[in-house]
């Protein structure tokens, strides 16, 4: 399995250390990549079975053999992601014609169109400075950026260190930001029994953080050696993968498909990210369904 480093995966730890699948008949090694558009490419090659991904980057992963299918929602982005701007601005439109940091084709080039959207802007009513999440605060900074597009922590660190302000979070909208797991249409076709086990497991594991939220924090957090408090506060940012919403997700002309029409719309109104946006995405439930039915019963 493709991972990259982001609470709504990375809590998947969890699954692995309590052995969550191997009680569902299942072994399963995480394969870390820098970014989604590598693990993408990893999974379109076969070189991983399966991948986390953001849907937007499924959206624009390089052609390949196969097609992509995205079979589960792990989590929506409700309040992790957002726009931190100099202290002189203090809402969206603030930052017309102004300089915002945000790497394009990225997800932070689709929270800034969704908020731009959200605030009746046009994407070109702003300049997009095409720079990765450090940079862009590293140049907030040093004062040569207005805002940028940033996720938590560095978010809530750099508006207080520069006394700046926050003026969007994907708390504000349904947001896009929406993330899963992506596999390819041979594999879904050879190992659907896998990824339905693969899927139960994961429904137990948002069991397991409903009912003991702090033990599955701590192992996740010493996992990744990174403090328990700080990941259960990144995590926070996030409306969690469970039944429930999988259901709405992938019912039939649900939100998934909706989220596709306005990912490529969006993609289409702003071609600076000299991306190819693909037609052949799946938006497959049926091992969710499988999976749903098996943990009900």
């Amino acid at each position: 399995m493709g991972i990259t480093n982001w609470p709504g995966f990375d809590i998947a730890v969890y699954a692995q250390e309590a052995e969550l699948f191997k009680n569902r008949g299942l072994e399963v090694e995480f394969v870390r990549f820098q970014n989604g558009s590598d693990a993408a490419r990893a999974m379109l090659r076969g070189s991983v079975d399966a991948a986390f991904e953001a849907l937007w980057d499924v959206t624009q992963v390089d052609p390949g053999n196969d097609r992509p299918v995205f079979v589960l929602v792990t989590n929506i982005s409700s309040g992790s992601d957002g726009i931190v701007t100099q202290s002189e601005f203090t809402s969206l439109e603030d930052l017309k014609g102004k300089k915002i940091g945000a790497k394009l084709g990225t997800v932070n080039h689709l929270i800034l169109l969704e908020a731009l959207k959200l605030h009746n802007l046009k994407p070109t009513d702003v300049e997009i400075v095409d720079i990765s999440n450090e940079a862009a605060v590293q140049k907030m900074q040093e004062g040569l950026l207005d805002a940028a597009v940033v996720w938590e922590p560095l978010l809530s660190s750099t508006a207080q260190d520069i006394k700046g302000n926050i003026v969007y979070t994907t708390k504000d909208v349904d947001s896009l930001v929406i993330d899963g797991l992506a596999t390819r249409s041979e594999t879904l076709a050879n190992k659907k029994e896998e990824l339905t086990q693969f899927i139960l497991t994961w429904f137990d594991l948002m069991a397991a953080l409903e009912s003991q939220p702090h033990d599955v924090f701590n192992i996740v957090g010493q996992k990744l050696e990174q403090n328990p408090e700080s990941f259960a506060s990144d995590y926070a940012g996030l409306k969690k993968g469970d039944i429930d919403m999988n259901q709405r997700m992938f019912e039939p002309q649900g939100r998934l498909t909706q989220a596709m029409k306005e990912i490529t719309e969006m993609l289409r109104e702003d071609p600076r990210h000299g991306r190819t946006i693909r037609e052949d995405v799946e938006i497959n439930g049926d091992p969710i369904t499988s999976a749903i039915e098996k943990w009900t019963t």
